[in-house]
């Protein structure tokens, strides 16, 4: 009989990409394999994070389930792999014994022989979709050069390395075939790809050339650092109809005190220009950030520069989290950790508010226009899409109420009637 295994992916879209090369691998080995699945598998794949504390405790409480199901029967064998069995192997080999394997990141052959099964080079590039199948990510490098004093990243993912063009106009073409119109690039910083392989940065390139591949419609552009910004893409995005108009950047912090000791490599005054600039050229765009509250030296004056710059921009989509101190990062190693929790969380909550009353005035400014929505499931009676403005999972969805059956998938017209603070409501275009 056929060996069943389960991939149950936490953490972020980077992590959803490995899972996926890892299932069309096993698939191939004559495995039947699932994903986030509730079934009953001889074998479990879990694929960790391991980024702040939350997730890390996140990642062992599912380890310790799983080793529960284990010793109840119910699984054969548990494998590890992932950001925090990266990290911490050492560790988790010492503190969780029952689990029959831990791997880290980037080996994906090591990772597919180490359950014994063949490593088949001859699929490098293919993967099993695990998202709706008209929308997919694209992993255009791993790993990243940057050196934020907060972030672990470096530590467990490596150096940046760019996957090369030729590769991942290949990987899209791959894509297209199963049906994928939509393209999410994705990378730990989207502004450095190139400079590793090519000594320039050559997203622009890339992303004019995947918009030659038939069938694909949209592609969207995430995590983009602001130090070194390519300054070409805005042209890119601007003129090129299939790229959306969105943009993820992750800015952080705006004090210049903040800005230095993140060791963010950008000051206030470049970051407000960045902005502008794009608003200029693309006064259409809409960008998503997110802001880190309550890193060491945050004082009030910092705090009060960052709510003065999340009310001027007038941000279309932000996310905050707080700051959790990382060993052997430079601020787990240099700093103190000397904002409380309490206020942390209080600072959060504050950017929230106000980013949820400028969600709500940027969304009733829709109310009557008509939008392209592609559909991605259909819930009870209505539909639920997204406009070129929102990126899967993390932003706002458009509620389709309709007596007509729409096709998962597909474009439509939209005329927006109704808007909260983070959605919208329509009915199909007359």
């Amino acid at each position: 009989m056929k060996k069943s295994v389960n991939i149950i992916t936490l953490g972020c879209s980077k992590n959803l990409v490995d899972s996926e090369f890892i299932l069309k691998q096993l698939e191939a080995n004559d495995y039947t394999v699932k994903y986030d699945s509730d079934d009953k598998t001889d074998i479990v794949i879990l694929n960790t994070c391991g980024f702040i504390n939350d997730a890390k405790e996140e990642s062992i409480d599912s380890i310790l389930n799983y080793v529960d199901a284990k010793k109840a029967g119910l699984l054969e064998k548990l494998y590890v792999i992932g950001c925090l069995s990266e990290r911490y192997k050492e560790e988790l080999q010492r503190d969780i014994p029952e689990v029959d394997k831990y791997f880290g990141v980037n080996n994906y052959e090591e990772i597919v022989k180490g359950i014994n099964a063949d490593y088949k080079k001859e699929l490098v590039g293919e993967r099993i979709i695990t998202t709706p199948k008209h929308y997919a990510y694209l992993k255009i490098s791993d790993g990243c050069d940057r050196t934020c004093s907060f972030c672990a990243i470096p530590l467990i993912r490596g150096k940046h390395i760019s996957k090369p063009i030729e590769a991942l106009i290949a990987e899209s073409k791959y894509l297209a075939s199963k049906g994928v119109k939509e393209l999410i690039l994705i990378a730990q910083d989207l502004s450095y790809y190139g400079l590793d392989i090519y000594k320039e940065q050559k997203l622009a390139e890339l992303v004019n050339k995947l918009s030659e591949i038939n069938g694909i419609e949209w592609i969207r552009l995430h995590y983009f650092y602001p130090a070194n910004f390519p300054y070409d893409i805005i042209d890119v995005i601007k003129n090129n109809p299939k790229v959306c108009n969105y943009i993820d950047i992750a800015l952080q912090h705006i004090s210049d005190n903040m800005l230095s000791k993140m060791k963010r490599n950008i000051t206030k005054e470049k970051t407000y220009n960045l902005i502008n600039d794009i608003r200029t050229a693309i006064p259409d765009i809409h960008i998503r950030t997110t802001i880190l509250t309550g890193h060491p030296g945050e004082t009030e004056q910092d705090f009060a520069e960052l709510i003065e710059f999340v009310e001027t921009m007038h941000f279309e989509r932000l996310g905050t989290f707080t700051y959790s101190e990382e060993e052997n990062t430079y601020a787990g190693d240099e700093y103190t950790d000397d904002v409380p929790d309490k206020i942390k969380d209080e600072r959060a909550e504050k950017i929230m508010e106000i980013q949820q009353n400028i969600s709500a005035q940027i969304n009733s400014n829709k109310i009557g226009k008509t939008l392209k929505v592609i559909i991605d499931k259909a819930e009870n009676n209505y539909f639920v899409g997204r406009t070129e403005y929102d990126s899967a999972d993390v932003d706002n969805e458009v509620i389709i109420k309709t007596n007509k059956e729409l096709k998962i998938g597909e474009f439509y017209n939209i005329k927006i009637t109704e808007a909260s603070d983070f959605d919208l409501i329509g009915k199909l275009a007359d």
